[in-house]
C-alpha cells in the first residue's frame, strides 16, 4: 500500500502509520490523528489516538517511544498477542 494510494495518511518510518479519523459531524479536520504499528498484509496495532484540537502533533520523544511499542507488538506470534489479550494488556477490536 502507498500512501498516495489515499488509504494510509502518512508514513511515520518504522511501520508506523498516521491516519486522520473524522469526528462525527466534524469531518477529518474536527477529528482525530491516530498512530498505529503496521504491516502490510500482517497485522495493525492502534497505538494511540488524540483529538486534533488538542495537540498538532507528537514529540519525537513520544513518536520514538510509539516506535518501539510497535515493533515489540508487531514482533510477537499469535501466542504472544493472545497473552496479552488474556491478561488485559491488549484488546481485540473486531
Amino acid at each position: 500500500m502507498r500512501a498516495e494510494d489515499g488509504l494510509i495518511d502518512a508514513r511515520l518510518g518504522r511501520h508506523l502509520i498516521k491516519q486522520r479519523v473524522a469526528r462525527q459531524g466534524a469531518g477529518r479536520r474536527g477529528g482525530f490523528r491516530t498512530v498505529i504499528a503496521y504491516r502490510l498484509g500482517d497485522c495493525a496495532v492502534f497505538l494511540y489516538g488524540f483529538p486534533k484540537s488538542q495537540k498538532d502533533n507528537m514529540s519525537a520523544a513520544d513518536e520514538h517511544d510509539l516506535a518501539e511499542t510497535g515493533a515489540l507488538l508487531l514482533g510477537l506470534d499469535s501466542e504472544g498477542i493472545e497473552a496479552l489479550i488474556v491478561e488485559g494488556e491488549l484488546w481485540e477490536v473486531v
